[in-house]
């Protein structure tokens, strides 16, 4: 389907098509279920940041409130980075595709790690560790390396499949094309990227690594909840510990990169149909497939030079995930229809990709709705037309059985439940039909056709739902009468 186009919108239409609140509140719904500490979230669309929220703390020990501004480090979002500034300047003819490591890196010399290809490095088809003999730094035992330890682990033992044999990620491989930007431009890496990337896109909030500008408003991270263990009682509480921050030395291009969620779906739109940030040419070849990633058990994944690509329901995603000691991130776009989620969490087992991924079919589920029309069937002209007549059926029920959501995504009422990772599994679609509801007919274990009964008080505010003859109630009233009742 196409989406309207950027000079039909603004951003207050978008944000009111979306439903920006409902976003907000699944993806909090969403944090609370997994019981991260913070979640920090941003959606995108035609250049215009329409959602831009944060959820809980940054830290569960001081209990700092989780802002919008506050930054994450992102970790392989560096890998985007690093791709565009070398695309960059091989679009400059300063740097060419196949241009071998050693003729920019001179300690790679003639070796066989010195022949990778730079269009190798950045699609991880070189073959490399991913993270040295010895990476206990990624659990904070030892420093991340710098220059001399990152060409000695690659240099040392450092091959372990040959060129193009496989789809083999390497965080050592985006090390050293840091060091290849460094020999060509004669920068240090991040003064590169700063003055080339962040500063003309406006991206104020992004750093290369974390410095002490950053760390003043940078969350911490958080391990996972204590594990049980067998003749162990039972602990409630989570058991998170802080995770301490830390560097990344010669790694930055790899993993240093420090951000918002909201600078994120900029840096998306930058790399999107119609941005002037690259040739479209060399756009389209870094988000082009140059391997796929097929094992048991596990869905298909596909890469391109820098960005991580998906199929979701048909549209093809770019973007990339980010896992740093305690963070876990995730940034998904669609760059032919202009749209961005970004979705960042403070701790290791954060569901960031699961949430952001729920988060974008949301976001074109609403997109997708359809103009407002009129009886006769005709568009009417406005995009707003219509939204207050469907936000009155809308509303969170609960009963003993959970949670269900009647919400407006564009010109669609949906029965979903919130507690659910893909917000359409089982989700109905619902019509109008005088004073109910009427879900689409089709094959199914639940209440199929039935009718769907809003209740109302007095004044016309939703009292309560039934679905399959079952009634719900609004989930703040039913928890106020379930804290009652245990306290009897």
């Amino acid at each position: 389907m196409t989406l309207t186009g950027a000079a039909e919108r603004t951003p207050a239409a978008t944000s009111a098509r979306l439903n920006t609140a409902y976003l907000a509140h699944w993806v909090t719904t969403q944090a609370a279920r997994h019981r991260v500490p913070g979640v920090q979230f941003a959606v995108a669309v035609d250049d215009e940041v329409v959602l831009d929220g944060a959820w809980g703390v940054t830290d569960l020990t001081s209990g700092t409130p989780l802002r919008p501004d506050h930054v994450f480090r992102v970790a392989s979002h560096s890998k985007t980075f690093t791709a565009t500034a070398v695309a960059r300047l091989v679009d400059a003819g300063e740097l060419r595709w196949d241009d071998p490591l050693g003729r920019h890196v001179p300690e790679l010399g003639r070796t066989s790690v010195g022949e990778i290809t730079v269009r190798e490095a950045l699609g991880h088809s070189g073959g490399l560790l991913r993270d040295g003999r010895d990476a206990d730094h990624w659990q904070l035992a030892l420093p991340f390396p710098d220059r001399a330890a990152l060409l000695d682990a690659v240099l040392t033992d450092g091959e372990v499949l040959g060129r193009g044999e496989a789809f083999k990620y390497s965080n050592l491989a985006y090390g050293l094309l840091g060091l290849v930007v460094e020999a060509v431009t004669g920068e240090r890496y991040d003064d590169h990227v700063r003055r080339e990337l962040l500063e003309p896109l406006g991206l104020a909030d992004t750093t290369a690594e974390l410095d002490e500008t950053v760390a003043r408003r940078a969350v911490v991270g958080h391990s996972a909840p204590a594990p049980a263990a067998p003749g162990l009682p039972v602990v409630f509480a989570d058991g998170r510990l802080p995770v301490a921050a830390t560097t990344t030395g010669a790694l930055a291009a790899a993993t240093g990169f420090c951000s918002t969620a909201r600078d994120l779906v900029r840096w998306a739109m930058a790399h999107c149909d119609g941005s002037t940030l690259l040739r479209p040419e060399t756009r389209r070849l870094l988000q082009r497939e140059e391997s796929v990633i097929e094992r048991p058990h596990a869905p298909r994944r596909g890469y391109g030079l820098g960005f991580e690509l998906r199929d979701l329901d048909g549209r093809r995603l770019v973007g990339h995930s980010g896992g740093f000691p305690g963070q876990i991130t995730r940034t998904w776009f669609d760059p032919s229809a202009r749209v961005a989620v970004s979705v960042l969490t403070n701790a290791v087992d954060g569901p960031a990709d699961t949430i952001a991924t729920g988060l974008f079919a949301l976001v074109v589920a609403a997109l997708d709705a359809g103009p407002a029309t009129r009886d006769d069937g005709t568009a009417t002209g406005r995009d707003d037309d219509g939204f207050a007549d469907l936000d009155r059926w809308t509303g969170r029920f609960a009963n003993l059985w959970g949670t269900t959501d009647v919400v407006r995504l564009g010109h669609h009422l949906w029965l979903v439940d919130p507690r659910r990772a893909d917000p359409f599994d089982g989700a109905e679609r619902l019509r109008v039909d005088g004073d109910v509801l009427r879900p689409e007919p089709h094959a199914g274990f639940g209440p199929v056709g039935e009718p769907v009964h809003v209740l109302r008080d007095p004044d016309g505010t939703p009292s309560g739902l039934v679905v399959g003859g079952m009634t719900s109630w609004p989930a703040d009233e039913f928890e106020r009468q379930r804290q009652a009742s245990t306290r009897r």
